[in-house]
C-alpha cells in the first residue's frame, strides 16, 4: 500500500508541476481538492450517508487536513522552480524531523542515535542545496516549509490512525482542502483547456487514492514498518523528472539524496529494532 501511495505521489507532483506553468498554484490546489471531493462523494455518500462525516475528533481531523492543504500549496509552489527529484529529496527530511518533534511534542524517548541520524539527514540536505549551488535560492525555503508541516501532518495521521475509519479521514481531507481553498478561487481561478482539465482530475483522483493509502498502511503497520518504502518516491520522481522535464541529478546531489535515504533507514531500523527489544 505504501509503495502504491508513494507511486500516486509521484504522478500527483509531475502533474502539479506542469500545470503550474499555465495556472496558479492555489487553483490547482483547489481542483485537486474539489476532484477529490467529489470522487470520494460519488462512490462513498450513496453507501454512508451521513456517517462518512461522523468523526470521534473533529478539531484534529480539521487541523490535519488544514496542515495537508499547507504542505501541497509550499511544495508545489517550490515545485515551480526547483527539479522535482531534488525537491522530493528535501521533503523526505519528514521522518527525520518527526523524530526530532517526537520528543517535545508526543514526549517520546529520542536517544543519541536518533539524533545522529537526524544530524547525518541534514548534512544530506545540505549536500544536494549546495550553498554555492543553483537550488540555494529563496524558492528552497518552500519545501523546507512543506516539511515542517508535512511532519506535523504525519505525527497526526500516526496519532489519529485508530480514531477513524479510513474513509472517514480521507473524505474530510477532501471536505477541508476544498473549502479552504474555494476562498482563494475567485483570485486565481482560470477556466482550463479540456487537456489541462482532464489532467486536473487525474491529480485529484490520484491525489485521493494515495493518501487512502497511505492512511490504511499505517493503520495495517507501525511507521517504522512501512515507511522505509516510502523512499522509493525518489525513484520515481527520479524517473518521472527525466522523462517529462528532462531533468536528472548530477552525481553529487544523487550522492546527498542516498545520504538523506541512508539517514532515515538508519532512525527507522533503530525504532523498530528498541520496539522489537520492548516486546
Amino acid at each position: 500500500m505504501m509503495s502504491a501511495a508513494v507511486l500516486c505521489f509521484s504522478v500527483l507532483d509531475s502533474l502539479s508541476k506542469y500545470l503550474s506553468r499555465y495556472y496558479a498554484v492555489p487553483f490547482l490546489i483547489w481542483a485537486r481538492y474539489a476532484v477529490h471531493l467529489v470522487l470520494m462523494a460519488v462512490i462513498f455518500v450513496p453507501q454512508r450517508g451521513a456517517a462518512l462525516v461522523q468523526t470521534s475528533q473533529p478539531g484534529p481531523q480539521i487541523l490535519r487536513s488544514v496542515l495537508l492543504v499547507v504542505t501541497s500549496l509550499l511544495f508545489v509552489s517550490g515545485l515551480r522552480y526547483l527539479p522535482i527529484a531534488e525537491a522530493t529529496s528535501i521533503m523526505f527530511l519528514t521522518p527525520l524531523l518527526m523524530t526530532a518533534l517526537s520528543a517535545p511534542l508526543l514526549h517520546e524517548k529520542v536517544d543519541l542515535r536518533d539524533w545522529v541520524g537526524v544530524a547525518i539527514g541534514f548534512v544530506g540536505v545540505l549536500i544536494v542545496v549546495r550553498p554555492s549551488g543553483a537550488l540555494l535560492t529563496a524558492a528552497i525555503l518552500l519545501p523546507l516549509g512543506a516539511v515542517i508541516c508535512n511532519s506535523l501532518y504525519q505525527m497526526m495521521t500516526r496519532k489519529m490512525r485508530a480514531a477513524d475509519s479510513s474513509t472517514t479521514t480521507n473524505f474530510i481531507t477532501g471536505v477541508v482542502g476544498t473549502v479552504v481553498m474555494s476562498f482563494a478561487l475567485p483570485f486565481f481561478g482560470k477556466t482550463p483547456t479540456l487537456i489541462h482539465g482532464l489532467m486536473m482530475v487525474a491529480m485529484g483522483a490520484v491525489a485521493a487514492t494515495g493518501h487512502a493509502l497511505l492512511i490504511r498502511a499505517y493503520r495495517y503497520a507501525a511507521p517504522a514498518v512501512v515507511g522505509p518504502f516510502s523512499y522509493a518516491q525518489l525513484l520515481w520522481a527520479s524517473l518521472l523528472g527525466y522523462l517529462v522535464f528532462r531533468e536528472f541529478p548530477d552525481p553529487l546531489t544523487m550522492f546527498g539524496m542516498a545520504v538523506i535515504v541512508a539517514s532515515g533507514l538508519f532512525v527507522t531500523y533503530h525504532n523498530l529494532l528498541g520496539r522489537r527489544r520492548q516486546v
